[in-house]
């Protein structure tokens, strides 16, 4: 039974293994055919596609090859019509050079022709000139025999009488140009002058060596003295001043030719007076409040010029300059209100020419800035205000002013000629200045000898406390003209060797009498 079962399914499992190899070699083999018609139909597909880009490509090479022919033929066309162009050019340009060349030739002939002609005629100007010079010799000599003088003489005779006669013309003209512009300027500058001196206002006081401290009664003398003198020495040798202790009653003179040392030692003094506790420390103490206050009174004293005047932004150190020449004077003047009153003048006179009156101011007050130190510094006081003013950066037309408010430099501005103007007003108005009486004759007798060391002056006389000189020519040496070169030459001798304040009037005075008797 078993068997009979087993036999059926063995034979159905032989079957299957029969049948499956058969129909998969089928199936392979029918893939295998499909397979090769594929390949088939896809190289006669490849073939044609091929085929066609063989034939494109022709197709295109032909285009490629037909353009590459037009190119080159317009390229060549192109080069050829340039070419053609550049040979026209090029024949424009031989003709033109050829033409020049023929006009070079042509104007070398006539060069030639014209150098040839040149040659002749300076041969010929030679030989005329050559004439000339013996002609000319002959001349000479002929002349010479008639004048009796040679050539030389003659030259000499001529330009001394031509040196005669321009010395006279130049005088004349002189004389008139001076005198038309003596007209004008002298009225400007006098309607200024005098514009400015009555708006300008400022005292005038006369200073001193000394200064007188009042005392309370005369018992204070002997406490001033001290025992032994001891209070005495050390106030002098703290100050450096004279104290004079008289029989002036209730009073004690302070002499000393330091201003400031002065006022140091009186204000010290008048507060020992009042503490009424006088000995060495005390002085010592006093005098050292005192310089205290002298120096701050300085400062003050610079301020309130700077402030008067109108002049601002001046460095500190020249404010305090200025306070110092409050305890400065030249020939009894204050320096500081001669600084004053010399910024107010130039300022006045700026304003009547039309300057900068600012400048002018600043320029006045400033110009005598040296002052304040030229007792403690080498050199004149213009040298020493020129450094100062430079160190403190002043602008230059105050250096200038400054310089030249003396005349030792050119001035170079306007401003520099209205401080010169501002400062002899100043210095030569009468009771500004005191001057010893040696100095005074002096100057009186230096102005008549350099005025009789003139050729033809016969006598001289200094007149108006020498501002003035009167020269008397001789009539037959000195002519009308004559005068006119002689008052000059004086003038600039006086300016060369004499010093004076102001300024000196030449006046020249030729007189010519003529007598005759009725009888």
């Amino acid at each position: 039974m078993l068997l009979d079962i087993l036999i059926p399914i063995i034979a159905v499992l032989v079957t299957l293994l029969i049948a499956v190899p058969v129909t998969s070699k089928v199936a392979v083999a029918r893939k295998t055919r499909e397979d090769a018609d594929t390949v088939g139909t896809a190289e006669e597909k490849a073939r044609n596609i091929i085929d066609e880009a063989l034939k494109s490509a022709e197709t295109k090479k032909r285009e490629a090859l037909l353009e590459v022919k037009e190119e080159s033929l317009k390229a060549k066309n192109e080069a050829e019509k340039e070419s053609r162009e550049r040979r026209a050019e090029l024949q424009k340009y031989e003709k033109r050079v050829l033409s020049k060349e023929e006009s070079i030739d042509r104007k070398a002939d006539v060069l030639e022709r014209r150098e040839n002609d040149i040659t002749a005629k300076e041969a010929e100007i030679l030989k005329k000139e050559k004439k000339v010079d013996e002609l000319q010799d002959q001349e000479v000599q002929q002349l010479e025999k008639i004048s009796g003088f040679t050539s030389e003489q003659a030259k000499e005779y001529l330009l001394k009488s031509v040196e005669d006669e321009v010395k006279i013309d130049t005088a004349k003209l002189y004389r008139e140009l001076e005198s038309q512009a003596k007209e004008e300027a002298g009225r400007k500058a006098k309607e200024y002058v005098v514009t400015a001196i009555q708006k300008c206002a400022v005292d005038h006081v006369s200073e001193s060596t000394i200064s007188v401290v009042q005392l309370p009664s005369d018992e204070m003398k002997g406490r001033i003295i001290g025992r032994e003198g001891r209070n005495i020495r050390t106030l002098e040798t703290m100050t450096g001043v004279d104290l004079i202790i008289d029989d002036t009653p209730e009073a004690v003179v302070l002499s000393s030719f330091d201003p400031i040392r002065r006022e140091v030692a009186r204000i010290a003094l008048e507060k020992l007076i009042v503490d009424g506790r006088i000995h060495p420390a005390r002085i010592e103490e006093m005098v050292e409040k005192a310089q205290k206050e002298v120096d701050a009174n300085i400062r003050e004293e610079g301020e309130t010029a700077a402030l008067e005047v109108g002049v601002h932004g001046i460095h500190p150190e020249l404010i305090r300059l200025l306070g110092r020449m409050k305890f400065r004077t030249s020939y009894g003047q204050n320096a500081l209100k001669h600084s004053i009153e010399v910024a107010q003048l130039t300022g006045l006179l700026a304003g009547e020419v039309g300057a900068d009156v600012r400048m002018a101011k600043r320029a006045g007050l400033l110009h005598d800035i040296g002052k304040s130190i030229d007792h403690d510094v080498e050199g004149s006081h213009i040298q020493i205000g020129v450094d100062l003013c430079k160190k403190y950066k002043e602008s230059a037309l105050i250096i200038n002013a400054v310089e030249a408010h003396h005349g030792d430099v050119e001035p170079q501005s306007l401003i520099a000629c209205l401080v010169q103007a501002a400062d002899a007003i100043s210095a030569a108005r009468p009771g500004a200045r005191r001057e010893t009486l040696e100095t005074y004759t002096n100057r009186l007798k230096q102005l008549e000898d350099i005025t009789n060391s003139f050729k033809g002056v016969d006598k001289s006389f200094a007149i108006q406390a020498g501002r003035e000189v009167r020269v008397m020519v001789v009539p037959e040496q000195i002519n009308d003209d004559g005068m006119v070169l002689l008052a000059r030459d004086i003038s600039k001798q006086i300016e060369a060797e004499l010093e004076y304040p102001g300024q000196i009037k030449v006046n020249v005075i030729r007189e010519s009498r003529v007598t005759d008797y009725a009888k």
